[in-house]
């Protein structure tokens, strides 16, 4: 298929429930390829190094392209994609850390996960902070470590009165060594560290990771798993959205909101750890479908929440939108317009709610969403109060799709085996997490009569969504930064692997 006109790139159709493919370019084809991809609309994904090869994930309209670029021993060193996809950037300098691999052409080459306290690196000087100059102006710098039970990233801030003219963030100080250690487990155990990666999202890493590893093994899935598997993912959307918005109004001095969410968060999450055997539904994705199935007495229990979520959430959404200080402190803060937001390639919730109408489950939907017609949520103010719609309406969504998926759900297994291949063989998985697209790309590889991980890439929609944070917040207050950076809510540990 010729995914890219005027390029000659041979791939090869990975087997997958979502359209994916494969290919190999070279150095001078790299950027050519970015650039192409750019032109028809596409996105970057993802960039990863591996110990041979640099990879880039592209979004294209019919489905994802994954290209591999073999690195030159001698050299190791792949093109700029900066230039074409600014959001690379810091992958790009992640992949210079961790597997030491130069960036040709690249404007900004400071260490970004090594933190100079590695054994055997030499100690970190000073990180050079971008220093912004002039008359009144002074820095706040706030973090590594927080009040709260939040990971460690530091803020600097440089601010005129309470305005803030520039923020510059610094993370990578909890560095954990996953790559690797994927490298150590046995494939079809190996869910479990995914779904680990960001805790908030385990659903959606642990069913990417399986995505990945089924292509692979060329399994598929039985459809109660698929059914069963939608209805955890989007019960994680609950609980996430309706935890931020608590705590977005708590942020903005209305501590009722906090109360509320948070016993709405979690009745839920009860009903999860007495469905599912966990509240957060860890290891509730395995390979092959699903840990638990489902009654009919648990079908009714979350038939029964689904009702009353809707008619609570309904009633503090209006009082959300009735409170005239809520809406001041909401209103035109933290605005990502949607020209900026495609420029930086602004992703997931915080995407759709600058105009960028990008939902996995709509766009390139897998079982079962190419069976439920999904309502994407979108907005174009791309401010805290876009943001806050765009939960509100997710929640509804997710909710409507969780009565269907009841609904509907089929009977027979909700998992089988999965048997490894006995050859080489590749596998990505893409899946619409609450946060964006959580992305998983590994390589299975024969030895001694057993396949073992040779390599697994895990991607959060964070990475692209930091750097525009930094950008949302110019010209806002100090005092309203804690507003605005809850209103993205990202995640530390997915971005630092």
């Amino acid at each position: 298929m010729d995914l890219l006109p005027g390029l000659d790139l041979r791939c090869n159709r990975l087997p997958a429930p979502l359209p994916q493919w494969h290919g190999q370019v070279d150095a001078p084809s790299w950027q050519t390829a970015a650039r192409a991809v750019r032109e028809r609309g596409g996105r970057l994904v993802s960039l990863w190094g591996s110990p041979e090869a640099v990879h880039g994930a592209y979004r294209l309209p019919e489905g994802l392209l994954w290209l591999t670029l073999p690195l030159d021993p001698a050299a190791r060193c792949c093109p700029d994609l900066s230039p074409v996809f600014p959001a690379a950037a810091r992958m790009q300098r992640a992949m210079t850390d961790l597997q030491d691999i130069g960036i040709t052409g690249a404007t900004d080459s400071r260490p970004w996960i090594d933190h100079g306290t590695w054994a055997g690196h030499s100690p970190a000087g000073e990180y050079p902070f971008v220093r912004v100059t002039g008359d009144g102006v002074h820095e706040i710098p706030v973090g590594p470590v927080h009040a709260g039970i939040i990971e460690p990233g530091h803020f600097r801030f440089s601010v005129v009165g309470e305005k803030i003219l520039r923020l510059e963030t610094r993370l990578g100080y909890t560095h954990k060594g996953i790559a690797r250690r994927f490298r150590e487990l046995p494939p079809l155990e190996a869910h479990r560290l995914a779904g680990r990666v960001s805790g908030d999202s385990t659903v959606a890493y642990a069913w990417a990771y399986c995505m990945a590893l089924e292509s692979a093994a060329s399994c598929t899935v039985p459809q109660r798993a698929q059914w069963l598997r939608a209805l955890l993912l989007e019960r994680e959307r609950i609980a996430n959205h309706l935890g931020d918005l608590g705590a977005l109004g708590n942020d903005a001095g209305f501590a009722f909101g906090l109360a509320q969410f948070s016993r709405l968060r979690e009745n839920l999450l009860r009903l999860s750890q007495q469905l599912f055997e966990h509240r957060l539904l860890m290891d509730g994705v395995v390979p092959g479908g699903v840990a638990h199935d489902l009654a009919m007495e648990g079908q009714d229990a979350l038939l029964a929440q689904c009702t009353m979520l809707s008619g609570e959430v309904a009633e503090l959404q209006e009082i959300y939108e009735g409170h005239a200080g809520l809406q001041d402190r909401f209103i035109g803060t933290g605005r990502v317009p949607p020209p900026l937001a495609a420029r930086l390639g602004l992703t997931g919730l915080a995407g759709r709610a600058s105009g960028m109408a990008n939902d996995l489950r709509c766009d390139v939907a897998c079982p079962p969403y190419d069976r439920l017609t999904v309502r994407i949520a979108t907005h174009r103010n791309g401010d805290v109060a876009a943001r806050v719609a765009v939960r509100f309406d997710e929640i509804f969504e997710s909710l409507r799709l969780t009565r269907t998926l009841l609904d509907t759900l089929p009977s027979g297994p909700h998992r089988v085996p999965v048997p490894m291949p006995e050859q080489p063989a590749l596998g990505a998985g893409s899946v619409e997490g609450w946060r964006g697209e959580v992305f998983v790309a590994l390589a299975l590889a024969p030895q001694e009569g057993q396949a073992v991980l040779r390599d697994c890439h895990c991607h959060d929609p964070s990475w692209h969504n930091w750097p525009v944070l930094e950008h949302a917040v110019m010209g806002n207050i100090v005092p309203d930064f804690p507003l605005i950076n809850k209103s993205f809510n990202l995640s530390y540990s997915g971005h630092d692997l």
